[in-house]
């Protein structure tokens, strides 16, 4: 797999005063299509916790490039881009109807160990999971 893509009608309260949508909702799209990726891996989120490990955002890096709008349903494209350590990175687009890149991101998470708070590395079938998505 080298891209999972989802999509996502922006709703009237994901908009601002100036009727584009609110910058802050794009990480929400962005997290919602990181745990429908792990899903569709056959990983998804609680058998990861499962094992005691959560994956807190440490690094959010977001292009704006063109607003979406009310009621756009935009393709929300979402990869693994690397997995080294603690840290997984995902590489995101946003494009519009039309197929128009309107914002790119790049999110770091890190493998934490819940009941320390201290990073850690994934299980060997976790690891091993990722390893076989990783963008190539």
């Amino acid at each position: 797999m080298n891209s999972f893509h989802t999509t996502y009608r922006v709703s009237y309260s994901d908009t601002d005063q100036m009727g584009f949508m609110h910058h802050s909702n794009y990480l929400k799209c962005y997290e919602t299509a990181r745990w429908d990726l792990f899903r569709s891996i056959g990983m998804p989120y609680t058998k990861i916790e499962e094992e005691g490990i959560i994956l807190p955002v440490i690094n959010a890096s977001v292009k704006f490039i063109k607003p979406a709008f009310y009621d756009q349903e935009i393709t929300i494209n979402a990869l693994i881009k690397s997995f080294k350590g603690a840290r997984i990175v995902f590489e995101y687009q946003a494009l519009n109807e039309t197929g128009e890149i309107i914002n790119e991101a790049q999110i770091t998470v890190a493998c934490v160990k819940k009941s320390t708070g201290k990073a850690c590395f994934p299980s060997k079938g976790i690891s091993e999971t990722l390893k076989e998505h990783i963008d190539k």
